[in-house]
């Protein structure tokens, strides 16, 4: 029996090195008051102060009483921003370029599909993880109150437990599990070779790599992990993860399971060009290794791998707003930015309009953060402006490129994996998960659509320049509905195998993409919301939160962080450098944001130090053989 198809919709929707402590201040000392009721800010996991009424703005000093930010974006990056200057007494106005707050991070509604007291669908841009290593994000959520979580909207994450790496034409697939070792090494226990043993143990599980192969990768690892700052930065930075790991000689399992599944499946960057410091230091140290070994973790409870227990709004950014609101925070949504305007050493104004058209206005505060992403960003910075810090025009060699996700709605409860699938053979670099498993709170039929579709699964297309298995065509030479039927055919590839059959036609009720995703099929495909990626050299070329104009900031996944990742978490991470320069722009005392920095286990730190005499000398790593 058939059923009425969902509204085809295509919708397809964005170092400065801190010290963890500056300038002497301790943590944070103050949250806003909300309309003369009690706040509350989270110290660190489990800790919570209770703040009486008047503390806050009122108490955050002469700095800034009175002084208004404008914060040009209403991304991850500008609502950080927005909640670290209101709880210090700032008044903020977020422009946002749409009706809807959170950016590429928010979900949106598949219009038309919801029925009998239900909401509509949920889509989004693409699906969201946290992984443990993210430190800076969830103390901002920490902050973020919600009914029943005594740690905020942070107690909304929920772990996955597995990863599959699918493979294609009916190959085993990898399960991995995704929990803590049960037993991590002890301090001091963490040496080269106990490592290259745990590396060689799970590609000699999970692969079909020659000893060999897996043996020189390894090496690689070590190369990497014992590397000093000053080499990761002056040498492999400017290595692509292609070269470094010499993928072009070695098997078609090697090229697949550690080049191509490492970056181009998972940060939208191709091995052939992404650097090296960034995929080994972010990809393959603080995400896996470290992670599985629960070291520099977001807490005791943080798992590798995390999600929503809800659609990405529901769970966290409404509550943001909501929060953001109390604390006197204004929105001006709708807004485009036209243009930054400068004169006589400072910023004097922006110039902004309706989205949808209507007269230009020239909007003005004592200082501006811009929390646009850097394709748009850069399109405000005029020649003055540039000129001011030549570091502005330095981002227009930063490149971006698609990360775009397909959310299908099924008619069966489709879990697959307690956690994420890697497509690792997929042309188009599929990743995907199915998101009804872990809403708990949520039951899918009764709250959404229709009642028909039980649930969602998320998937993501990384490469849209290669050729597919069904028609042929890249995915930007697709129409909308040859794009779905290509992903849902490699979907199919990677999942319907040893005799399984994962996912059915049948059971696919209808599909969402981003509309930020015009054109496609025609001369001109576009896509308004563009992931940044990582090429060789990009660090160089990424800008720091402070600028030369004294009342401009950056905040952005591109300003260069410790982390070094287009992420939530660097987003993060940039909001609070940019904070932090703001209030040294306003000789403030009031404190800081902490900014938490990637982990880096002192056992390894002597090797780093001989490595960086090694490296002074013009020597190789100890373990780089080559």
């Amino acid at each position: 029996m058939g059923s009425p198809s969902l509204p085809s919709v295509l919708m397809t929707t964005e170092h400065a090195q801190q010290s963890q402590e500056q300038s002497g201040h301790s943590r944070r000392r103050f949250l806003a008051a909300t309309g003369g009721a009690a706040g509350a800010v989270a110290l660190g996991p489990g800790v919570g102060v209770a703040l009486g009424p008047g503390v806050g703005a009122a108490s955050a000093g002469p700095a800034s009483a009175g002084k208004r930010v404008a914060v040009l974006g209403g991304g991850v990056s500008g609502l950080s921003a927005a909640q670290e200057l209101a709880e210090r007494g700032y008044a903020v106005t977020v422009y946002e370029y749409y009706d809807a707050l959170g950016g590429k991070a928010r979900s949106m509604d598949v219009p038309g599909t919801g029925t009998g007291g239900r909401r509509p669908l949920p889509g989004e841009h693409g699906f969201r993880f946290f992984p443990g290593f993210y430190r800076n994000l969830p103390d901002t959520m920490r902050r973020i109150p919600f009914a029943g979580n005594a740690d905020g909207v942070r107690g909304n994450l929920r772990s996955g437990t597995e990863a599959l790496f699918a493979r294609g034409s009916g190959r085993p697939d990898l399960h991995f599990p995704l929990r803590r070792a049960t037993t991590p090494p002890r301090p001091g226990d963490l040496t080269p070779s106990w490592i290259r043993d745990q590396i060689l143990s799970v590609l000699d599980l999970g692969t079909r790599l020659p000893a060999h192969e897996a043996a020189y990768f390894a090496n690689r690892l070590l190369v990497h992990l014992t590397s000093c700052e000053a080499r990761r930065e002056g040498q492999w930075e400017k290595v692509a993860w292609w070269d470094f790991i010499r993928a072009e000689e070695m098997s078609e399992e090697y090229r697949t399971v550690l080049g191509i599944g490492q970056t181009r499946n998972l940060v939208a960057t191709r091995a052939e060009v992404a650097s090296t410091r960034t995929v080994g230091r972010v990809i393959i140290e603080a995400l896996l290794l470290w992670g599985l070994l629960g070291r520099g973790m977001d807490g005791p409870d943080a798992d590798v791998d995390r999600v929503l227990n809800a659609p990405t709004s529901e769970a966290w950014i409404d509550p943001w707003e909501r929060h953001l609101r109390s604390l006197g925070v204004e929105f001006a949504l709708g807004t485009q930015v036209h243009e930054v305007l400068y004169g006589e050493g400072r910023v004097t104004g922006v110039r902004v309009s309706p989205r949808d058209g209507g007269p230009e206005r020239v909007v003005t505060a004592d200082h501006y953060v811009s929390a646009l992403p850097v394709e748009h960003a850069r399109l405000t910075w005029g020649r003055a402006l540039r000129a001011a810090d030549p570091q502005l025009a330095r981002c227009d060699a930063l490149q971006t490129d698609w990360m775009t996700g397909v959310m299908f709605y099924l008619r069966t409860p489709t879990p697959v994996v307690h956690g994420h699938v890697n497509c690792l053979d997929s042309p188009w670099s599929v990743t995907a998960i199915g998101q009804a498993q872990f809403w708990d709170g949520r039951d899918f039929p009764r709250d959404y659509g229709d009642g028909q579709a039980r649930d969602c699964l998320s998937a993501i297309i990384s490469e849209w320049d290669k050729r597919g298995i069904l028609y042929g065509k890249t995915a930007k030479e697709c129409t909308k509905e040859e794009v779905v039927a290509e992903l849902w055919a490699q979907l199919k590839d990677g999942l319907n195998d040893a005799g399984r059959t994962t996912l059915r036609d049948e059971d696919r009720l209808g599909w969402f993409m981003d509309p930020a995703v015009t054109g496609l099929g025609g001369p001109d495909p576009r896509n308004r919301e563009q992931l940044l990626v990582h090429p060789t050299g990009t660090l160089h070329n990424r800008p720091t939160a402070r600028t030369k104009v004294p009342n401009f900031f950056l905040a952005g996944d591109y300003v260069r962080t410790d982390v070094d990742l287009a992420s939530m978490e660097g987003a993060n991470e940039s909001a609070r450098l940019a904070v932090n320069a703001l209030l040294d722009a306003d000789d403030s005392d009031i404190e800081r944001c902490r900014v938490w920095e990637l982990y880096r286990p002192p056992e390894l730190e002597p090797l780093k130090r001989v490595d960086d005499l090694r490296y002074r000398l013009g020597l190789p790593n100890t373990f780089d053989v080559g």
